[in-house]
């Protein structure tokens, strides 16, 4: 409509321009002349009028960048908006991850069968029936007896086998480390069992992300312990420093607060210990771990 009227002025404006000129001697020369103006002030009124309320489009035509060509970048910026959010919706979905594994209690029938407790829970969210107490029988043992000589304690190596008596407080015990609970799994679960030993703490947490707990070797505090809590042992195969708060748990989860794990001495599933503390306490204990593939 607007462009209509635009249009019409324009001839307006020309048709009394031309019969002005062809009539500026007669009296009828001065009445043509001021309409003419009149037509042309209407006609500049009506240009910029429709300038203006038709300025994008003719912005766009204009425009070297074709109206496709700019609905197919709106196009890619709006999926390149919605790709950066699945990637953070998806750092928001790993932020927190907890595992539903087995529980298995220790208790009462070995007071000191936490390591071999703990893989009982491993293999069984693996699909694989193991039984603590044969598993507690089968596991490698080192049978060098506890003796004391020239102040110096003479005892096994947890490294090469199980240390002491597993089943009573009443005869001297230890514990176990990764090498005999790796080559026990491998029984049960053989290729399909992987020693982290010695990696960072990330590769835990990738095992979790994975649906895969991760047995580990800690203390009972879950906290960085002091010079004090260590003894230093003499044994066949060199000397070992350790710790009566040796304990082995099975990681079930993480956020970013706390680590989650199954206990096998309290008996609690998921528990949960202060993240920071837990993994410095973990490395403190040589960084042990063991999961599935």
């Amino acid at each position: 409509m607007e462009v209509a009227l635009l249009l019409g002025t324009g001839i307006m404006t020309i048709v009394f321009a031309l019969f002005y000129l062809k009539s500026r001697l007669s009296a009828a020369a001065k009445p043509l002349f001021i309409y003419s103006l009149l037509s042309l002030a209407l006609f500049l009124v009506l240009f910029f009028y429709n300038l203006d309320v038709y300025k994008e489009e003719i912005k766009e035509a204009v425009s070297p960048v074709r109206k496709e060509d700019r609905q197919e970048i709106v196009l890619e910026e709006k999926t390149a908006s919605e790709s950066t959010k699945d990637e953070v919706k998806e750092e928001v979905e790993i932020s927190k991850k907890v595992l539903d594994a087995p529980l298995i209690s220790q208790l009462p029938e070995l007071p000191r069968g936490c390591e071999v407790t703990s893989l009982a829970m491993l293999l069984a969210d693996a699909g694989v029936k193991a039984d603590k107490m044969q598993l507690a029988k089968e596991v490698k043992k080192d049978p060098t007896p506890m003796t004391s000589q020239n102040g110096k304690t003479h005892f096994g190596n947890p490294h090469a086998g199980f240390v002491g008596d597993m089943y009573s407080f009443d005869k001297p015990g230890y514990g176990v480390y990764n090498e005999p609970i790796f080559e026990l799994a491998e029984r049960y679960l053989p290729g399909k069992v992987e020693n982290m030993t010695g990696e960072s703490f990330d590769s835990v947490l990738n095992k979790i992300k994975e649906d895969k707990p991760v047995w580990i070797i800690i203390n009972a505090t879950f906290n960085v312990l002091g010079a004090d809590e260590f003894k230093d042992w003499d044994t066949p195969t060199g000397p070992v420093s350790i710790t009566y708060r040796e304990h082995s748990v099975l990681v079930t989860g993480f956020d970013e607060e706390y680590i989650y794990f199954n206990d096998p001495l309290t008996g609690l599933k998921n528990n949960k210990s202060n993240k920071s503390n837990f993994i410095a306490a973990w490395e403190q204990m040589g960084k042990q771990a063991i999961s599935t593939k």
